[in-house]
């Protein structure tokens, strides 16, 4: 039996009914860190299909009440524990674990012995980013060069730009490309009337 004593620093609280959980989600946390609790202390609790699907129930609020209540039956408590055990946890630490459980988990599919799942398999995996079987590629290839030499490239452009046979357009040439641009106004025009000639 366990005695406890009141002392000045931990008094007896003045509402001795027992506290109610706020939110839904209360009740089971409530309900499952008193099941560890237990376990801790070498107890053990059972649960049986109904109290699992009645613990299924809870947690996912398909028989959610008004009010939240406790999880007053033992069996239900530890069925809720194990579901949310199960179901709420990190799977994986870190990105690069979960790509390995993935491509290994592919790698056992894809000699399964059924056809359908091990072609599917085999498809995932040659998409697989490391592998890149079934993915286009193109390949950017970048020159470092140091600033020195890309200032002695361009300078070298400039020079050779400077000292290069330029050309004077004659007057007679002007005309001639006057005469292009006119052309290509009048093709730009017949275009535009066609559509309505077929209109009519």
């Amino acid at each position: 039996m366990l005695n406890i004593e009141p002392t000045a620093e931990h008094q007896i609280p003045f509402d001795l009914s027992d506290e109610q959980p706020k939110t839904h989600a209360d009740s089971v946390a409530i309900a499952v860190n008193t099941v560890d609790f237990i376990e801790q202390l070498d107890g053990s609790l059972d649960y049986d299909d109904k109290a699992l699907n009645q613990a299924g129930k809870l947690i996912t609020g398909a028989e959610k009440p008004a009010t939240p209540r406790t999880v007053s039956v033992s069996s239900e408590a530890k069925a809720a524990s194990v579901l949310v055990k199960r179901f709420d946890f990190q799977a994986f630490s870190d990105q690069l674990q979960a790509r390995n459980f993935i491509t290994n988990k592919l790698i056992t599919l894809a000699d399964s012995g059924d056809p359908k799942v091990e072609l599917k398999a085999l498809e995932l995996l040659g998409k697989h980013s490391d592998i890149g079987l079934f993915t286009e590629r193109s390949e950017i290839t970048i020159h470092h060069t140091t600033s020195s030499s890309l200032e002695n490239s361009i300078k070298e452009r400039i020079k050779r730009l400077m000292n290069a046979d330029v050309t004077d357009l004659k007057p007679n040439m002007l005309a001639e490309l006057d005469e292009l641009d006119e052309i290509e106004a009048q093709k730009g025009q017949i275009v535009e009337e066609m559509p309505e000639k077929d209109a009519e």
